[in-house]
């Protein structure tokens, strides 16, 4: 794992979010997007050499509609950027980690995702990000 790619940030209501980061990080987001296949939009902030993501559930049965049911707003995950996001995955898996894919997924940002389970993390999502070139 090369560095933190990113931090997600579960939110109801992304426009309302927006403006608050906007605020709070003084630029509006660099990107918007939606990822159908999660069912989740998305927007990105810079902060220096790091980046923020905040995301919102586009349907009541995404993975983020149950984790604001179960949660609430707030930090989702932690993602890190990978060079090889398979071999990356590999080696986890050797380590004894459960991935919650067989593959990698396409994911907001241009990137290859995959992510570890929470329960092997102590309670943290962690996504693995690979850029697609």
């Amino acid at each position: 794992m090369r560095k933190i790619e990113h931090i997600g940030i579960a939110v109801r209501d992304l426009e309302a979010a927006n403006d608050l980061y906007e605020k709070l990080l003084g630029e509006p987001p660099y990107k918007m997007e939606e990822v159908a296949s999660e069912g989740v939009r998305t927007s990105f902030f810079r902060s220096g050499p790091n980046k923020i993501e905040l995301l919102e559930a586009t349907s009541a049965d995404s993975p983020i509609a149950r984790y604001l049911e179960k949660r609430g707003e707030g930090i989702h995950h932690i993602a890190f950027d990978v060079a090889d996001i398979r071999a990356e995955m590999q080696r986890l898996k050797e380590a004894g980690f459960t991935i919650l894919s067989e593959e990698p997924k396409r994911g907001a940002d241009n990137k290859l995702v995959a992510f570890l389970h929470p329960k092997g993390t102590h309670g943290v999502l962690v996504e693995l990000c690979q850029e697609i070139s």
